[in-house]
């Protein structure tokens, strides 16, 4: 069974409603390949190895978190952009990417996902007046040292994390927002949490963590947004009765 392009973009649109959200990047559709979709590949990241794995599976749409074309980077066609655009246009394989909205969904997105395989109690935004708040606030079902959360976290993501222990305190109350989201930690110590959970750190996160007395994890950039892209393709396979394949593209970043 096929669906057309067209509409397949209308449901995720809909779904997502990018409009909503200044973002860093375009959402949607980036490139445009064939007019009819029956497979679908999902991944993290239009990487050169993800475009290689839709092409030898025969797939359609390649639909991802990270796509091209961010905002402040060269425009020019050439060397890594020209050669993945080229094996897109070359295989009429359409890119869609959804960036902010695949993040803040609260369903589908990265930041839900990771709450509910962390087994949170999820208890708002971590910017508890926005109603489009990327991070969230949850709970654990019960207090855990620091350590233990980590190893708790290293056996769901199966990436052991960088733990920064900002004291002895238990964990009860987790902020968390993925991807490259470590400047947040102001926004969970504002909240007075006990911890708090992105994909990278900074130099300045160690110091904020310590001086603060908040625990901080850095658990992977990639790591910790596998969950959103993944979901969506699911969602979309069982509305449109298309064939999908998540590529996890491993990354230790």
């Amino acid at each position: 069974m096929s669906v057309k392009l067209s509409d397949l973009l209308a449901y995720m649109n809909q779904r997502l409603t990018p409009e909503l959200f200044k973002d860093y990047c375009p959402n949607g559709l980036q490139v445009e390949g064939k007019e009819n979709v029956t497979s679908i590949i999902t991944g993290v990241t239009a990487s050169q190895a993800l475009l290689d794995e839709a092409v030898s599976a025969g797939a359609d749409v390649v639909l991802v978190h990270h796509g091209y074309f961010w905002r402040g980077e060269d425009s020019c066609i050439t060397r890594t952009k020209k050669r993945r655009i080229k094996t897109l246009l070359d295989h009429d394989i359409s890119l869609i990417a959804y960036h902010l909205p695949l993040d803040a969904h609260p369903e589908i997105g990265n930041n839900v996902q990771l709450a509910r395989l962390l087994n949170l109690d999820i208890t708002g935004g971590l910017e508890p007046d926005n109603p489009r708040s990327i991070g969230l606030t949850g709970r654990l079902k019960q207090p855990l040292s620091a350590q233990d959360f980590s190893e708790q976290v290293a056996h769901a993501l199966d990436r052991k994390p960088l733990l920064i222990q900002g004291g002895e305190h238990l964990i009860e109350t987790v902020g968390l927002c993925t991807g490259g989201a470590q400047s947040y930690i102001n926004k969970a110590i504002d909240l007075g949490l006990d911890a708090y959970l992105s994909g990278e750190v900074s130099e300045p996160t160690f110091h904020d963590a310590r001086e603060n007395e908040i625990h901080y994890l850095a658990a992977g950039h990639h790591a910790t947004e596998r969950y959103g892209i993944r979901a969506l393709g699911e969602e979309l396979a069982q509305q449109f009765n298309l064939k999908h394949q998540f590529v996890d593209i491993d990354n230790p970043v």
